[in-house]
C-alpha cells in the first residue's frame, strides 16, 4: 500500500500565481467594440454578475444569465467566472464541470484565445490536483479526462508565445510552473488508471523541469514500485531521493520505503534492511542519479544465497557484494548441527558460557578435517545458553551446535551466534580409559 499523499510541490503552488496573474487572459468584453455580437442587455447582465463580490450571489447571477441568454457570445466569459468562483470555494468537481463547458465552446479554440485556453487548462489541472481525494474525481472516466486535459494543456503551453508585457524571466518561470502542473496532473491521472509506465514518464517530465521536486520524486518512486513487475531499484532510489531532499511528509515516506524494502527482501534481520535504506538515503543526498552499481537483492536472490551452503563461509570471508548478500540472507537465521573445533572456552554466569571455535570453509570433507586440525585462531564465537552439561566441553573438542546468527565482522573475520545449544550426543561422558568422543569426520555445514 502507498501512503495517502496530497502534498503539492513549490512549482505547482507557483503555477497558481501564473493562472491568476496571466495578464494575457480574460480580457473583458467591451461595450464600445464595433459591431458587438451580443446585446446591451446581455452585456449589462454579464457586468452585473462579473462584478458581484459575494460568491453565492455571483453564482446565482451567473445561473440567471445562463438561463436567460443560453446562446450568448458572452458564455465564454460566464463559464470563466463560474470556474473561477467554484475554484475559490474549493468546489473542485464543479470547477471542472464548468471548465469543460468552456473548453467545449468553439470560440476558445481560436488562436487569439490561447491565453484564455491556457488559463482554463490551468484551472482544470489545479482542480484535479486539489480535489484528488474526492471520490467523484477518482473514477476511470474522471482520470481519463484529467489526463487528456493535462496533455492538451502541455500542447497549448508549447504553442504559447511570450506576451509583450512579460519579461523573458517571467515567461520562462511561468512556462516552467505550468509545465510542472500539467505533467504532475497527467502522472497522477495515469497512476489512477494503473498506467504506471506512462505515469513514470510524466513524472520524469516534471523532474526535467524541476530536479529537486521532492514530491515528484516520491510519486515517481511509487509508480516504479507499482509496475508489474516492480522496478524496485529505481523505486527505492526515487523514494530515497525524496527523503534526502526533505520533502513534505518525510517521516511517512521513510516508513513507506522501509516497509517496501522489507517486503522486497524479506530479510531475517530488520536492522539490515534499515542499514540498506539509510545508505540509499545518504547516497541519494549526494547524487541526482542512481549509480549503476547500486543493487538491492530481492527475496528470491537472498533465498538462493541461503540455499548455497557451499559458499556460506567463503562469501562472508570474501566480503564485498558477495559478503553483503550472504549476510542479508543469513543474519538472524537458526542453523542446526554446525560442526566446529573448540579453541577456547570462556565461562559465564549460571549455566552460560562462550565458545571460541573454528569452522572450516573447505567443502571437501578431508580438506575440512585438515583445515580444522590446523586451526589456531577462532572464526566463530558461540554463546551457549542454559546448558549445564556444556561445562564438560574441553579445548580441541569437535562438536556440533545449533544457534542463531547474530553478528558478522569481515576483518578480522568473526561470526557470532546466540542462544546456542551443543548437540547432546557430543556431551557424552568419556568412556573408560579417558578417551574423549571422536570428532565428526565431516562436520555438517550450516543449512546442510
Amino acid at each position: 500500500m502507498k501512503p495517502a499523499c496530497k502534498w503539492v510541490s513549490v512549482a505547482i503552488i507557483a503555477a497558481a500565481w501564473v493562472i491568476s496573474a496571466a495578464a494575457v487572459t480574460w480580457a473583458a468584453p467591451q461595450e464600445q467594440q464595433q459591431k458587438p455580437n451580443y446585446t446591451l442587455a446581455e452585456y449589462n447582465a454579464y457586468q452585473d454578475a462579473h462584478g458581484e463580490k459575494d460568491p453565492q450571489a455571483k453564482l446565482k447571477k451567473l445561473d440567471d444569465f445562463a438561463m436567460k441568454f443560453p446562446g450568448s457570445a458572452l458564455m465564454m466569459y460566464i463559464y470563466g467566472d463560474y470556474d473561477a468562483t467554484y475554484f475559490s470555494l474549493k468546489n473542485y468537481p464543479k470547477t471542472i464541470e464548468y471548465v469543460d463547458k468552456l473548453l467545449a465552446l468553439p470560440d476558445i479554440s481560436k488562436p487569439e484565445q490561447i491565453g484564455t485556453r491556457l488559463q482554463t487548462f490551468g484551472y482544470r489541472a489545479q482542480a484535479s490536483l486539489y480535489g484528488s481525494g474526492e471520490k467523484e474525481l477518482q473514477t476511470p472516466e474522471a482520470y481519463t479526462k484529467a489526463r487528456d486535459a493535462a496533455t492538451q494543456g502541455v500542447q497549448t503551453l508549447n504553442q504559447w508565445q511570450k506576451p509583450q508585457n512579460m519579461s523573458d524571466d517571467q515567461f520562462a518561470n511561468n512556462k516552467k510552473a505550468l509545465g510542472v502542473l500539467f505533467n504532475s496532473v497527467a502522472g497522477i491521472a495515469e497512476s489512477g488508471l494503473k498506467d504506471y509506465k506512462s505515469a513514470a514518464d510524466s513524472y520524469k517530465a516534471v523532474l526535467a523541469l524541476d530536479p529537486n521536486d521532492a514530491v515528484t520524486h516520491f510519486r515517481l518512486g511509487v509508480a516504479y514500485l507499482q509496475e508489474m513487475p516492480p522496478d524496485a531499484p529505481n523505486g527505492f532510489w526515487e523514494l530515497s531521493r525524496s527523503i534526502a531532499l526533505k520533502g513534505p511528509g518525510e517521516a511517512q515516506v521513510r516508513t513507506y520505503l522501509r516497509n517496501q524494502v522489507l517486503h522486497y527482501q524479506q530479510p531475517s534481520c530488520d536492522k539490515l534492511a534499515d542499514d540498506e535504506m539509510n545508505q540509499m538515503i545518504t547516497l541519494a543526498g549526494t547524487s541526482a542519479d542512481r549509480p549503476a552499481s547500486m543493487t538491492i537483492p530481492s527475496a528470491d536472490e537472498l533465498q538462493k544465497a541461503r540455499d548455497d551452503t557451499a559458499n556460506f563461509l567463503p562469501w562472508l570471508q570474501e566480503g564485498g557484494e558477495h559478503g553483503r548478500v550472504m549476510w542479508l540472507a543469513t543474519c538472524g537465521l537458526e542453523y542446526p548441527d554446525v560442526g566446529v573445533k573448540i579453541l577456547d572456552i570462556m565461562p559465564g554466569d549460571n549455566d552460560n558460557l562462550t565458545l571460541k571455535v573454528y569452522r572450516p570453509a573447505a567443502a571437501d570433507p578431508d580438506a575440512a578435517a585438515k583445515e580444522m586440525d590446523a586451526a589456531t585462531m577462532p572464526n566463530m564465537e558461540v554463546h551457549i545458553a542454559s546448558q549445564p552439561d556444556a561445562k564438560r566441553l574441553m579445548k580441541d573438542d569437535a562438536v556440533r551446535f545449533t544457534g542463531t546468527l547474530k553478528d558478522y565482522h569481515q576483518s578480522p573475520f568473526l561470526l557470532t551466534w546466540d542462544n546456542a545449544k551443543v548437540n547432546p550426543e557430543d556431551l557424552q561422558p568419556a568412556p573408560t580409559g579417558g578417551k574423549r568422543p571422536a570428532r565428526p569426520a565431516a562436520p555438517k555445514r550450516p543449512g546442510a
